[in-house]
């Protein structure tokens, strides 16, 4: 392994009477590659979340709870804890929309629940059957994890275009580099053995 010495910052803008036009090259892109990176990752997430945020609203302002009624008895037997949210068992059920038209669907209800019997349930405007909207702070949550992995997602097609122009320049400087060393080489008396 080499001893690389201290490291020196912003080394890539330093005068130096080695580097080559490559060699800023390199660097101009390494920066600009960042920079895009940090700006599209932070303001597709800030987007995203954003617009997640405003959805889950608008469906608390809009999604209605209603009663409605088992048609038949829900499957399973009844459990000592109702309520349970992982216990919970589909069921078909009516009720009966604002606008008076009857609707059947099927919500998740405490198994063993007896036919005829009311359960809460949420519909949209349109009357169809929706689950319960998100609270505020569920809602925050729900953004925040949407917007860091859209950012994120986002944030990854410069970087990895930035990566691969790096990468491309990389083997450009090392072929001008073995080409400079194959013109001088035989100019400091050195032979290739074989």
């Amino acid at each position: 392994m080499a001893f690389r010495g201290q490291k020196v910052w912003l080394w890539r803008w330093r005068r130096n009477p080695l580097k080559r036009r490559a060699d800023t090259l390199e660097a101009w892109v390494l920066l600009g590659a960042w920079a895009i990176t940090l700006l599209v990752g932070v303001f597709t997430g800030w987007a995203s979340a954003g617009a997640v945020e405003h959805e889950l609203a608008r469906e608390r302002a809009t999604w209605r709870p209603l009663q409605g009624l088992l048609t038949e008895q829900a499957p399973g037997k009844a459990s000592a804890q109702p309520g349970a949210a992982g216990d919970r068992v589909w069921a078909k059920v009516r009720w009966t929309a604002p606008d008076g038209s009857s609707h059947t669907g099927q919500v998740r209800v405490d198994p063993g629940s007896p036919a005829y019997s009311t359960v809460t349930l949420w519909t949209d405007p349109r009357g169809h059957l929706v689950t319960e909207p998100a609270d505020p702070d569920q809602a925050r949550v729900r953004a925040a994890l949407v917007g860091v992995l859209a950012g994120c997602a986002c944030a990854a097609v410069p970087f990895v275009g930035g990566r691969l122009l790096r990468g491309r320049l990389e083997r450009r400087r090392v072929d001008q580099w073995d080409a400079d060393w194959a013109r001088f080489d035989p100019l400091w008396g050195r032979r290739q053995p074989g």
